[in-house]
C-alpha cells in the first residue's frame, strides 16, 4: 500500500506539472492546484501507512546512471511524508485562489506556466527526499529540492528588487549547504565502500571516530542551514518574505523539516548515534537558534519575516530535543532518549500545522492589502474575519498555550528535558537545565511576539487605506486555511491519535523502545488524575459560550445610558493613539539591547536662518539581523573586493592566458611528482 500510494502521489504531481504547463492561462491554477492537492493526499496514505508498520523498498537501476535509483520507505520516513502532503495539500488549494494578481500589482506571473509547472514538481522532490535509500539518490531528490524552491522563490523578481537578492541568498546557501552534506555522506561511502543506506549502517560500527566525527560535522552544518539554524539561518528572513505566500508554507512547514530529518538519519539511524560531544553540538546549536530567532520575531514589523523568524525559533526547539535524545542515549537512558525524540517529532508535524495555517493567513492579508508591514496594517477583524479567526488558530499554537496544538509539544520537549536532569552524569546536570531556561524563554518571547502581530494587525484600528479597504480572499484560499486550522485543533485536542506513528518513527532509530502511550495525565499538588485534553477543551468553550449571554442578562438590568468617556480634550480614539508593533515590541529591545545591536539615526536639521534653531529631527531606529552583520557581511565584501581585483588577470592579453595554462600546467606537474 505505501509504495502504490507514493507512486500515486509522484504520478500525479508529474500529471500537475503538465497541466500547470500546458493548460491555458485561465484554469492552469486550478488544474494544477487540483493535481497538486491529489498528490499530497496520496503522500498523507503513503506516510500514514508506512507509519503504521507498511514499509516499502525498490530499486530502480534505469533511471540514474551506474548507481540507479533506490527508495525506501520507513516509519521515521513516511512521518516526514505524511507532513509534507498534508502541507501540500493546503498549499494547492489556497494557491488557486492566491494566483489571481494582488491589490498592489504583484502576483502577474503567479498563474504563469513557470510557477504552475515547478510547485508540483517541489512538492515531488520533497517526497523523494525521506524515500532515498542511497547516497546518489539522497543528494538528486535534494537537489532538485533545492532548485524547484529557487525558482519559486524569485517567481516575483520582475516586481521588486529585494526578490532578486533574496533569490542569490538563498541560492548560494543552500548550494553550500549541499557542497557539506556531499563531502560528509561521499567520504561516508567511501569508507563503507558502498552507497546503500543498509550498507552505511553495516560499515558505520567499524569506522573510526575521526572518520564518523567528520561526516557527522559536514552532514550536520548542510543540514542545519537547510532547517535554518543560526548561524546558517540568513537565507531564511529573506527568501521567505519575497516568496508567494503558499510557497513559503511549503517551505517553512515542510522543506525545513528534512533538515531535521537529515539530522536523525544520519546522527541516529546511519551512524548509529555518537559521543557526547555531537549532541551538546545539536543542543547547542538548536537552544541558540530558539532563543535568537524569536528575540528577532519579537522586534520585527514585517508579518512574513516575523514568521519566517518564528521557523528559526521553532526549528531550534526541535534540535534541542534531538540533542537531549542523543545525550540521554549515550548516557544509557533509552526511555527518556525515547521521549525527548517523540517530542522532537511530534514538534515537526505541529510546527508544520500552525506554520502552514500562519503563513497562509499572513498571505491572505498580503493578497487583501498589498502590505505586509504591522505598523501599517490593523482593523482586520471585521473586515477578513476568516482570516483574522484563521491566524488567531495559528498564534495560539505557536505561543505555545493551552489549547493551541504546540503547547503539547512543547510541553512533552519540557518534560523529558526536566525527567533527564538526573540522567547522565555531570553534563546532563549542566546542560539540561540551560536547555530548559532556553525553551522557557523562548516560549515567553512568542507570547509577546504573537500577541503582538495579532493584537496590532488585526484588533487594533485601520493605520492606512489600505487595511481600511480590505476585504476577505477567495473561497478557495479560504478552504486551504480552513483545512489547516482543522489540523491544528485536531492535534491539540486528541494528540494521542499521532502517537503511534510518533512511536513507529522512534523505533526506527531505537529500535524495541516505547515512546509514547498516548495518555496525557495533570499531576496536581493534591492529586493526581488523567485528563483528556478534548474535555479541556469543551469546558473552556462551554464556559465561553455561556459567559457573554450572561453579561447580556447583566448589562440590560442597567440603565441604558450612552455618553463619550473622558478623553481629556483629545477627542475619539484613532489608530494614532494605539500601540504600533515597533512600540509594542519596544521594551523587549531595551531588554535585549546588547543582543539585537540596534541601528539608530539621528538627524538633526537647523533653520536656514540659524543653526541653532531647528526645523526638523529626524530619528530612525532598525534591528536588522547583527549575525548576518558580523559574520556575512565581511565575508561578501572580501569576496567582491577579490572579485574586482581578478578582473586585472583578463586584460584581454592572449600571451598572458597562455603563461596562466603553462603555470598551471607545471604546477599539477609538480603536484604529482610529489605525491607519487
Amino acid at each position: 500500500m505505501t509504495g502504490a500510494a507514493l507512486s500515486a502521489s509522484l504520478g500525479a504531481s508529474l500529471l500537475a506539472a503538465a497541466a500547470g504547463a500546458a493548460l491555458p492561462r485561465r484554469v492552469r491554477p486550478a488544474g494544477a492546484g487540483l493535481g497538486t492537492a491529489v498528490a499530497g493526499a496520496a503522500a498523507v496514505v503513503a506516510g500514514v501507512a508506512a507509519m503504521t508498520g507498511r514499509s516499502w523498498s525498490a530499486w530502480l537501476p534505469e533511471l540514474l546512471p551506474l548507481a540507479g535509483v533506490r527508495l525506501a520507505v520507513d516509519p521515521l520516513g513516511g512521518l516526514f511524508i505524511a507532513v509534507t502532503g498534508a502541507v501540500a495539500v493546503c498549499a494547492a488549494v489556497y494557491g488557486v485562489g492566491y494566483a489571481r494578481p494582488r491589490r498592489d500589482g504583484h502576483g502577474h506571473g503567479l498563474d504563469g506556466r513557470t510557477v504552475q509547472a515547478v510547485l508540483p514538481l517541489f512538492v515531488a522532490a520533497m517526497l523523494l527526499v525521506p524515500a532515498a535509500a542511497s547516497v546518489s539518490t539522497f543528494l538528486v531528490a535534494w537537489e532538485l529540492m533545492a532548485l524547484a524552491s529557487l525558482l519559486l522563490v524569485v517567481a516575483e523578481h520582475r516586481h521588486r528588487a529585494s526578490v532578486g537578492q533574496a533569490g542569490l541568498w538563498y541560492a548560494v546557501m543552500t548550494h553550500l549547504g549541499l557542497v557539506a552534506i556531499l563531502a560528509g555522506l561521499a567520504g561516508l561511502a567511501a569508507a563503507a565502500h558502498g552507497e546503500s543506506f543498509d550498507r552505511l549502517r553495516a560499515a558505520a560500527e567499524g569506522l573510526s571516530p575521526a572518520v564518523r566525527g567528520a561526516v557527522f560535522v559536514a552532514t550536520f552544518a548542510g543540514f542545519a542551514s537547510k532547517a535554518g539554524i543560526v548561524p546558517l539561518h540568513v537565507w531564511l528572513p529573506r527568501a521567505h518574505p519575497e516568496a508567494p505566500s503558499h510557497v513559503s508554507a511549503l517551505m517553512s512547514a515542510a522543506m525545513v523539516n528534512l533538515g531535521g530529518y537529515g539530522i536523525v538519519r544520519v546522527g541516529f539511524d546511519l551512524l548509529g548515534g555518537g559521543p557526547v560531544w555531537w549532541w551538546l553540538l545539536v543542543l547547542a546549536a538548536g537552544a541558540a537558534s530558539a532563543l535568537y530567532g524569536i528575540l528577532q520575531a519579537a522586534v520585527a514589523t514585517d508579518l512574513k519575516r516575523l514568521l519566517a523568524y518564528s521557523t528559526c525559533e521553532n526549528m531550534g526547539l526541535v534540535l534541542v530535543g534531538l540533542g537531549a535524545g542523543g545525550l540521554l542515549l549515550t548516557a544509557g537512558a533509552r526511555p527518556l532518549a525515547a521521549l525527548a525524540l517523540t517530542a522532537a517529532l511530534l514538534h515537526v508535524v505541529n510546527h508544520a500545522a500552525f506554520k502552514t495555517l500562519l503563513f497562509l493567513a499572513a498571505g491572505s492579508v498580503l493578497r487583501a492589502t498589498g502590505l505586509r508591514d504591522l505598523d501599517a496594517l490593523g482593523g482586520l477583524r471585521s473586515r477578513m474575519p476568516v482570516t483574522t479567526a484563521a491566524f488567531a488558530v495559528g498564534a495560539l499554537a505557536a505561543s505555545a498555550l493551552p489549547l493551541g496544538n504546540g503547547f503539547v509539544s512543547e510541553w512533552l520537549l519540557l518534560q523529558s528535558l526536566i525527567g533527564s536532569l538526573g540522567e547522565g552524569g555531570t553534563i546532563s546536570a549542566v546542560t539540561m537545565p540551560v536547555a530548559v531556561a532556553a525553551l522557557a524563554l523562548s516560549a515567553g518571547l512568542a507570547v509577546a511576539t504573537f500577541v503582538k502581530a495579532f493584537g496590532t494587525g488585526f484588533l487594533a484600528r485601520p493605520r492606512t487605506p489600505e487595511a481600511d479597504a480590505a476585504a476577505e480572499s477567495p473561497a478557495t484560499m479560504g478552504a486551504g486555511m480552513g483545512v489547516a486550522a482543522a489540523c491544528c485543533l485536531a492535534l491539540a485536542l486528541a494528540p494521542a491519535f499521532a502517537a503511534p506513528g510518533l512511536a513507529g518513527a522512534v523505533q526506527v532509530v531505537l529500535p524495541g523502545q516505547d515512546a509514547l502511550t498516548g495518555q496525557v495525565t495533570l499531576r496536581l499538588a493534591a492529586a493526581s488524575s488523567t485528563v483528556s485534553p478534548l474535555l479541556i477543551a469543551v469546558c473552556v468553550v462551554a464556559v465561553a459560550a455561556v459567559l457573554p449571554v450572561l453579561l447580556r442578562i447583566v448589562a440590560t438590568r442597567r440603565a441604558r445610558r450612552r455618553a463619550r468617556l473622558w478623553d481629556c480634550g483629545m477627542g475619539p480614539l484613532n489608530a494614532r493613539m494605539e500601540y504600533t508593533a515597533t512600540s509594542f515590541a519596544e521594551p523587549l529591545q531595551r531588554v535585549f539591547d546588547d543582543v539585537l545591536a540596534p541601528e539608530t539615526d539621528l538627524n538633526v536639521t537647523p533653520l536656514a536662518e540659524s543653526a541653532y534653531l531647528v526645523d526638523s529631527v529626524t530619528y530612525r531606529a532598525r534591528v536588522g539581523d547583527r549575525i548576518e552583520r558580523r559574520l556575512y557581511r565581511p565575508v561578501v565584501a572580501a569576496a567582491a573586493a577579490v572579485g574586482e581585483a581578478a578582473r586585472r588577470l583578463a586584460d584581454g592579453s592572449v600571451h598572458r592566458y597562455l603563461a596562466y595554462g603553462l603555470c598551471t600546467f607545471t604546477g599539477v606537474l609538480i603536484l604529482l611528482a610529489v605525491t607519487r
